[in-house]
Parts: C-alpha cells; structure tokens; sequence
C-alpha cells in the first residue's frame, strides 16, 4: 500500500472516523432534552413535565441479513449502499430536576452509510493481497461511500476561519436598518462537534454597537452592551476600561464607548438578572421551552446555544466580545484595515463529520411523534412514538445520493446543493482528484464579481495555481498542493489533546498576562487568543520572542504544550495606519490547512498554516537563503497539487497550457482500475496499448500512476504533410493504428431487475429460465438458462434473454434495445429481491456489454501539455515520410501548433524521449530541475550527441511517395499521448425524419431520443452574413415545422378561417368568417410554430394580420 496514496485521502477518512468516534458523543452529551407534557388526570404539579434525553449513539460495522460480514464489492455489484446500523439510547427522566433515570430505550436509527477504510469499514488494516482476496484494487485507499452501487464523494468547502473573527465591509449592511453603517465584525462559531453558527458585530453611524445572531433562519440584533452585562455581572467602568485598553488619548474610541453605555442606561437596564429576564421575555415565544421555565432560564439557553457556542463558559465569552469590538473600532477609525474574506488564510474547510446535525432533526422527530400520543404515562406510547418516527438513515442515503442537504436551520451554510460529487473512474488520475478537489460553494458560482476567483498570494503552497478548470467554476473549483495536509481534530490524537490542555500554563509561563491578574493594561500590548478564547495579553516587545520560541518547539515536538499542528499567527503592530489588527493568534482546530516547510533554526521539518505564512520570511530554494530567512521550502513544485506535478517540465510551458493538461488528463481513457471482472459501474473506459511514459516527473511513480498507465510512447514527426494536419488535426501511421494504437474499450453494466415495480403478491410468479428451449428456436441468441451467451456479439432488436411467467405459464423473450452492437463480456446473477422465491430462481443480473472503440476520425488525441487534435486520417505506412534509419512515424503534427502556445515542455519532452530511448532508460522531467546554468537542451542534446544523433533532436527526412529527401531537417522524437475521451461514436448526430414536439411541431432535442440537430442563434447569423436565405429557410422551415396554412388576403387572418364539411359530399370548403366570403382565401408555406404563436395571441385578445402578396 502506498503510504503517499494514503495521504490523499486522509482528510476524508479523518473525518469520518471523528464523526463516528467522536462527534457522536460531544453532540449527544450536549443535545438538550425534550421536554414532555404528561397529560395524564392523576398528574400532581411535579409530574407534568418529563424529560426524553439521548444517552449515546453508536455505529456498529457493515453486516449482511444473516450477520455475516458485508464487504464493498458486494454492495457495488448488487447496486446497494455499503452502510451499517446506528442505534440510539435514549433514557426517560420522570422528575424535572432530578437525572434519575425511569427507563432507557434502545432506538433503531436506520442504517447509516459508511465510508470505504473507514473505522467502520471492514478493509481497514487489511494488506494489499487480502484486499485483491476481497476483490478490491491492490491501492484501494477508500475514502468514499457507496450509495445505490455508486461511490459518492463528500466535496471539501471552503469555510470561513473557525472561531476567528474577521473585519468586513459589506455594502448591503447598510440595508438592516437605520443608521446601519458597511463596516463588521463576523466570527463562525464552531462547536467542539463541529457544528458551527455566524455570529456578527455591525457598527451604526453613531457609535452603537449591535450584535446579530441566527435562531431558525431568522435574524435578531441585539445591543452589545445589553449582551456584555447579560453574560458577566460587571459594571460599566470595567466594560469601558476593556475596550480601551490604557489607549484614553485615543478620543475617536472613548467618545463611542461612553455613548454606547449611555444609550444602554436609557432601557433602565442595569443588573444581570434584569437583562436576563428582559432577553427570556423577549424570546419566550420563540425557544419552544417549557411553561415552566423562568426569563432567566430562556434567556441562558439562547446564550448557551446561538452566542459564541464555541465557548461554553460566560467570562470567555465576554471577552472575545470585548476583542470584537475593539477590532470593529480600529477598523472603522481606520487604524486597521479590513479583512480579505476571499484569501486563504482566513477560509478553512468543511468536511464531512459535519453531518452530525441530523441528530439534532432526530430530537425533533421524536418530540412530534410522543406529542401525537393521546397519553403519554405509557411506556407502550414511547415505544409506539420511536417506531413511528423517520429514519435517520434514510436521510443520509438521501443527502449523499443526491448531494442536496434538507435541514432545518441550514447547517451555517450558504448552499443546499452540491455536496456530494460521483468519484468518477474515467482514469486513475481523475479519481484521486476527487479527493484534493476543493469548492468555494455553489453560491459564489451564481456572483458576477471577480474577486473570488483570483489566485490570492495567501494560498501559496496550499491551493494549486494551475489546478482550476478553465470554464464557468474557473478559481471557484481549486485543489489542495500535494504538500497541503488538512488538520484533524486533536481530541483524534492524545498527544494533541494533552498539548491543547497544558498549552495556556505554558503561555502563562513565557510573558502572558492572563486576563484575571489585572484589566488595565498598557495600549502596546496585543491579545493572545487559542482557538478563539482570549489567553491573555502580552507586551508588544516579548510577543515576537515567544512566537519564535513556539514555532521552535513545534517543529522539534520537545515540549508536550506546543502541538505541532499547531498554527501560531503573529500579526504585529505596523507603524503605519491600515495594517492587520495586530495579536498572536493560535489554532489547534481541525480542518486546517497546513503544509511543511524546513526550519532554519532547528533543521527539522515544521507544519505553518496560511495565516502565518504571511508574515514569514521563506525562501524558496537553499541558495536564495538569506540572513532574515527563517524557513526554507521543502520543494519548488510544493506548491502545485498531485495533477499539475505529473506534467512534464511544466515550467516550460505558458500557464495556461498546464492548465488545459490537468484537464485533459481527467478526460483521458486509461487504467481507471484493475479489478474489471467485479465492477459494475455504469460506464468504464479501458486502453489497450498503454505503456510507462519514458519521459515522468518524480511523482508519476510516487503518487503509482504507473501501475494505471493512461497513454502509450508515440514516434512523432513534426512537419506540415499531405495538408491533413492543419488546424491542430494529426495524422496517424495507419499501420501504428492497425497494431493497437489508441484502441480502447467502453464497459457499460446493464442491471435487468424482473420484479422492479412490481407489488409484492406479484413477486416471485417470474424469473430468468428459458422452459421452450426445445421449441422456440432461440438457441442462436439465449442460452438453457435464458440467459444470453457470454462472448457473442449482439445487435439492436435481437433477442437478449426470456422470462417464465408462472401464473401464464408463458415463455415472453425481450429484445435487446441497445442503438450499437456490443460485446457480452460477462454476466453476474445477483440475489433476489425478496425472500419468497427459492434460491434457483433468476430475478436480478447484471450484463456487462463492452463496445468496441478503436480510433476513426474525428477522435480526440493530446500529448501531456494541452496540446489537444483530432485524428484527420489514418494514413498509409507506405506513403508515410521516414528516417535515414527507415523509422517511420506513427503521428504526425503541424509545426504550427507550437509558435502560439509555448509549449516548448513538449519539444524538451521529444528531445528527453529520443535520448531515454537511444540510451535505455527512463528520464526525469520534475519542474524546475533545469535552470539556465544547467539547461535541459544541454543535457539531453549531448545524450543524443553521444549516440549519434543531431544535437537539437532534427533528422533529415524523405518522402514516402517520391522518395526524395526534404528540403528541411525535420523536428523528430518520441512523445508520450493520451487518447481522450470525446468519441465520434459517441456524439455523432443525424436523423432524417423522427419525433417532433406534440405542441410546436418542431424536433425534440436530444441524442439519446433521437432528436434533431441544434440550430442556434449564431449558426442563423452565419447563414445571414453568407446571404443564404434559401439555406436559411431550408433548415429553419422546410427541415424543422413546415406546415401550409389556408389565410385570408383581405383580412389577413388565419384564426378567422373556418372549414367546413359537406353532408353531401367527400369534400370540405373554406369560409372566412370575418368576410363571409371564399374568394380571398389561400395556402400558403409557414412554420407551424408561427400560427401555434398566432393562437397564443388571439387568446389574450391579440389579433396578428398578414399582408399577403
């Protein structure tokens, strides 16, 4: 197994194991109770209100109906979902103050997905031969859930920083309300389960501060100064005192603080309890809590549950309130500048353990079906209420098959859609770049401006420059550098855990001032915050000497209090105004970005995050080390993801070329697999002469992309020849292609279930036999078993397999429905769909048809440096231009194909592929190995140098046909292709008659139904500025809705004319009803669309006339 395969997929089994572990519990044991009315006569004052609490919640290991072990493969070919049951205790609390339990329930949560290598999952520890024994690939790495048969992938989001807060302008604050200003404070709290909830700052014009939070998609603002009192009992000079911080000559602060305290005064609102009583009678109505409870109590679990909710404690609170608002001040006086809400270093990442908040929907279901009960003082009532209630499973099944999240507060997310992805087997190299692939959310993609698209200089070495596609998701969808690792929750790690608990003694102990010792402090101090919770103070002249000391510590792990996943963000004062709020910030959370750099100072290798990276001094080569460099780059292709690492001297080429090649490489038919024989995927691709490319970067046998090669070494001549390689078309050694280059196979899986829709007293009156055999003279098609032969070809209409009706006693044969003939590769009988029929019989199989798809022209070809063409002819050996040696080409491209690109990796590739082979052996082409001291001309023109070749890679050449030699030297070597996968075959349109639209009488569209071919705008205007209007309404009319239409040319109506049939006569006649009169009237051509439109009209009351001519 490989270690680096590994690594790409950790964040997502990291994840799910802390769901399942972990989440689980921190969610269950901070899920507040449900609350009951008994409404039972004999109830005295203390029995009214019981209590429903979930005690634990666990997963239990995928099995089958017979308890035996249920491994993947076994989901994927019965088209399941490989999930495990999850069951709930829930405990029954009679007394409302009292924890002691009446009774405890155990509650069937359904089945939950489980993620492949997982905790859960059964192939976890498993070695590469065990997993090849269980019909897994040799490199299965998992990471992935298998819904319906399909691997689905959780795609990873970008997420505001947890627990941090960042200073915004926004220009629609200025609409919450009057006096409402653009300038803000947000903060996402996240909970130690990882849910999490916004919460934000606004500044009105005249100073005041309001707090806004969520409850239930509904907004409420709150004053800031009410909610400082609310949580601690404190007086308005110690609130005043800490805002300011020792800074009374700033005027611009203390004149707003003392107003916003003034205004608080005004509600007559001084002591805790008032507040707290005022906020509970305020959200009574709202919180759904009992009768019973008091203001004060409302009031603290709306500050428990949707105020801060990372911090559970008041004080603490209080005081990353008090550093919100000193941000927001700084900000709006200009001392600081706003936050960029669009860098990376203030975006974490969404995952999947974020999931857990459908047990907070399970609290609710289980509230609404005990409330439905007439009586509640029976156990039997509960009993009956958890039977009843909705399966969470299902929900999960629903959320993954789909991708589409239904919930009720939301999650804290700006989407519902979008969430789960196909891992698509296309190659190998598409489906590990599931896993690294990041998305900003689907709403950014509905925004017009372009900010959130740009390559941020804070995303250096944690998102790839080059990886991003090229179209509408360009700089929305990214992915992670291959040296980027996303952090998992300490409580997943011991160590962690116990340096996240020692950690503030130890900051304590080296120049921070906690926040109990005094709250005057000097304006040069700078706040230490860990994990959003205020640590302390220190002096402005210490902080740079403890921030070094951590960063020490952390990259040679001596001290148990420093993690080393821990980020240390040190922002420091600037002399000048707009700079960032200043402060050291600390983050031990889970999904972070992180990556490895080299510590100068220790040596060792150190995690950093992108929100300290900004204030480092990294060089990114050992020679450019200087004296303020403290950090050193592990590599210069660290910064690009697993994708872009595999082109070939990328540094070469103009950017944009690599950026076509990480997409052409996902399009690319390879090696998705080894494992054909059990996989049942919709639709596989496969390429016969695939080959190790000679020519490969480090990573191409790091990452084992050689095990699923994706194209093969192709002799490529570049020379403009026959005229058939123009615009980027190529031409190909007919012989090359009669030998197997570029032939490929597609896998298409048809799953045949006979009890599909049917009730169930229909079940098990049909199966797959074939009784008749004797007599239906089908023994050329279908096999004793009505099942057809494996290995035989089938075409359209022929007779596919039969089925035997019990209750008929009839033998029905289907027909094969496919539009191309296939291949019947082979054939797997699945169980049935019950359990009523016996074992022998056949309801459910799956045929695997493999389609034949070797190149014709009009196939798409691409070398590894988005150098994409078309196959233009396949053109005969013999005429084919060849060598002094009487090597022949098997590709032949245009020179022109390189001026306009720059792709001068691909000449080098030809030149290091030349030599590789002259010499045996394979070459290395990682990005920035040659510079211009050591140029890789130099390098690989003396290899061919020293085997006789031409220096620069050129041989004379001559021609096929005439057999002279050409005038020019001609550009030779080898270079490695891939075959993508757009096919003529596959998208090859034409029809001459076929189904049209009932309404419009226009052709449908659609290949699949067979619909017509598109006619847009643009092909109109094409035909206009050719001045070919009878071309033009050929295709418009005459091959789309011709009609003819009777019309009358006095009125110049076709609605007034009405037909009318004879009693006495075969024959109809036309009257216009306006004219009362036939003379005028007369056929002519129309779209029929015209008078549909016409119709339409004249039923708003809308008469359209013709001028008839």
């Amino acid at each position: 197994m490989s270690e680096e395969l590994r690594q790409l997929v950790t964040p997502h089994i990291d994840s799910y194991d802390f769901f399942a572990e972990k989440a689980l519990s921190i969610i269950v044991a901070g899920l507040p109770p449900v609350y009951i009315n008994n409404r039972a006569e004999n109830a005295d004052s203390t029995q009214k209100h019981w209590r429903l609490k979930f005690k634990d919640v666990t997963i239990s290991k995928p099995i089958k109906s017979d308890n035996r072990q249920l491994f993947p493969t076994e989901s994927r070919q019965s088209g399941t979902s490989y999930s495990a049951p999850m069951v709930g205790t829930v405990a029954l609390l009679k007394s409302p103050t009292s924890d002691e339990e009446h009774e405890t329930y155990n509650v069937q949560l359904g089945n939950i997905p489980v993620m492949v290598n997982s905790s859960r999952c059964h192939l976890r520890g498993l070695t590469s031969a065990q997993l090849v024994k269980n019909h897994e690939e040799e490199l299965e790495v998992g990471g992935y859930f298998i819904i319906n048969g399909n691997e689905k992938v959780m795609r990873m989001l970008v997420a505001n920083k947890a627990n941090h807060p960042i200073a915004l302008t926004r220009q629609g604050w200025t609409n919450r309300g009057p006096g409402y200003t653009k300038f803000g404070v947000t903060l996402r709290s996240v909970r130690p389960d990882r849910s999490s909830l916004t919460n934000n700052l606004h500044y009105i014009s005249d100073g005041q501060i309001t707090f806004r939070f969520y409850f239930r998609r509904q907004e409420y603002f709150i004053p800031v100064t009410l909610l400082l009192k609310a949580l601690v009992d404190t007086t308005d000079k110690e609130i005043f005192t800490q805002i300011v911080q020792g800074d009374f000559e700033n005027t611009f602060l203390t004149d707003r603080v003392e107003l916003t305290l003034r205004e608080q005064k005004v509600k007559g609102l001084n002591t805790k309890d008032e507040i707290l009583d005022y906020i509970g009678s305020r959200y009574r109505h709202k919180a759904n809590l009992p009768d019973s409870f008091t203001n004060q109590q409302i009031a603290e679990y709306m500050i428990d549950n949707f105020f801060l909710v990372h911090l559970p404690d008041y004080r603490d609170k209080f005081n990353i309130l008090i550093v919100m608002i000193q941000k927001l001040y700084a900000v709006v006086q200009g001392k600081n500048g706003c936050d960029n809400i669009d860098a990376t270093s203030f975006h974490e990442v969404l995952l999947p353990e974020r999931l857990t908040e459908y047990l907070e929907v399970s609290r609710a279901m289980y509230l609404k079906a005990i409330n439905a009960q007439k009586t509640i003082n029976e156990d039997l009532a509960f009993k009956k209420a958890f039977d009843r209630s909705l399966n969470i499973g299902e929900k999960f099944n629903y959320f993954l098959a789909t991708g589409n999240l239904v919930s009720s507060s939301g999650l804290d997310l700006q989407q519902t859609s979008g969430f789960a992805i196909i891992a698509d087997k296309l190659n190998f190299i598409r489906y590990i770049s599931h896993f690294r692939s990041i998305h900003r959310g689907a709403f950014f993609a509905t925004m017009k401006t372009t900010s959130i698209r740009k390559l941020m200089p804070e995303s250096f070495g944690f998102l790839c420059p080059v990886h991003t596609p090229d179209g509408a998701p360009c700089g929305l969808l990214n992915h992670l550098s291959a040296n980027c690792i996303i952090t998992k929750d300490p409580s997943q790690d011991e160590k962690s855990k116990e340096g996240v608990r020692l950690l503030p003694s130890f900051l304590m102990a080296h120049g921070v001032t906690s926040i109990d010792v005094t709250t005057n402090f000097q304006p040069n101090s700078l706040p230490v915050m860990l994990n959003g919770k205020l640590i302390g103070r220190i002096n402005d002249g210490l902080a740079q000497d403890l921030v070094d000391l951590l960063r020490y510590l952390k990259s040679t792990g001596d001290e148990k209090a420093v993690p080393q996943t821990m980020e240390v963000a040190y922002a420091p004062k600037e002399q000048s105004k707009g700079g960032q709020y200043p402060g050291i910030f600390l983050f031990t959370t889970g999904a972070r970005f992180m990556r490895t750099v080299i510590n100068l100072k220790s040596g060792k290798n150190e995690l950093i995050g992108p929100q300290e990276q900004l204030y480092m001094n990294i060089s990114i080569m050992p020679e450019e080390v200087r004296d303020s460099t403290t950090h050193c780059e592990l590599s210069p292709t660290a910064m690009f993801s697993v994708e872009a690492n595999l082109t070939p001297f990328s540094d070469y080429n103009q950017s944009p070329r690599n950026m076509y090649q990480c997409q052409m490489a996902k399009q690319t038919m390879g090696t998705p697999l080894h494992s054909y024989a059990y996989r049942t995927d919709n639709k596989l691709y496969k390429v016969q002469n695939i080959q190790r490319p000679i020519v490969a970067t480090e990573n191409q046998s790091k990452y084992r992309i050689n095990d699923y090669p994706h194209g093969c070494n192709a002799v490529i001549a570049v020379v403009s020849n026959t005229g058939y390689d123009m615009e980027d078309a190529m031409i190909i050694n007919k012989s090359a292609f009669e030998r197997g280059f570029g032939h490929g196979s597609v896998y298409k899986n048809e799953f045949v279930d006979i009890d599909e829709g049917k009730s169930r007293l229909e079940m098990g009156k049909t199966s797959i036999s074939r009784p008749n055999y004797t007599s239906d003279n089908l023994d050329q098609w279908i096999d004793r078993d009505g099942l057809p032969y494996i290995g035989r070809l089938i075409k359209p209409g022929e007779p596919y397999y039969t089925v035997f009706s019990t209750i008929e006693n009839k033998q029905v044969t289907k027909n094969y429905k496919g539009k191309e003939d296939a291949w019947i590769e082979e054939i797997m009988i699945l169980g049935g769909s019950t359990q009523v029929r016996a074992s022998t019989m056949i309801t459910k199989f799956v045929v695997k048809l493999r389609f034949d798809r070797n190149p014709v022209i009009g196939d798409k070809f691409s070398s590894r440096h988005g150098q994409k063409g078309v196959l233009s002819q396949l053109w005969p050996e013999i005429n084919m231009p060849f060598t002094e040696s009487g090597l022949k080409p098997d590709v032949i491209i245009n020179p022109n194909a390189f001026p306009s690109r720059m792709t001068i990796g691909m000449l080098v590739e030809i030149l290091a592929a030349k030599a590789g082979a002259i010499h045996g052996k394979f070459q290395d082409a990682t990005a920035f190995r040659f510079n211009e001291k050591n140029s890789a001309v130099e390098f690989f023109g003396e290899q061919l140098k020293q085997a006789g070749f031409n220096y620069y890679g050129n041989e004379p050449m001559y021609s096929g046909t005439t057999g002279e030699e050409f005038h020019a030297n001609i550009f030779f070597g080898i270079c490695y292709y891939q075959r993508l996968r757009h096919m003529v075959k596959d998208k090859y349109q034409v029809r001459a008659t076929g189904r049209v639209n009932n309404i419009t009488r226009q052709p449908i569209k659609g290949r699949k139904v067979g619909g017509g071919i598109r006619f847009g705008e643009m092909e109109r205007d094409s035909l206009l500025a050719h001045g070919t209007s009878f071309c033009l309404n050929d295709r418009l009319m005459k091959s789309s809705d011709y009609c003819k239409a009777t019309v009358c040319k006095q009125c110049g109506s076709t609605t007034s004319v009405a037909i009318q049939k004879s009693n006495y006569s075969q024959f109809t006649s036309s009257t216009c009803i306006t004219c009362k009169t036939d003379e005028h009237l007369t056929n002519i051509a129309l779209p029929y669309v015209f008078t549909y439109l016409i119709a339409e009209l004249a039923s708003v009351n809308i008469s359209l006339k013709l001028q008839i001519k």
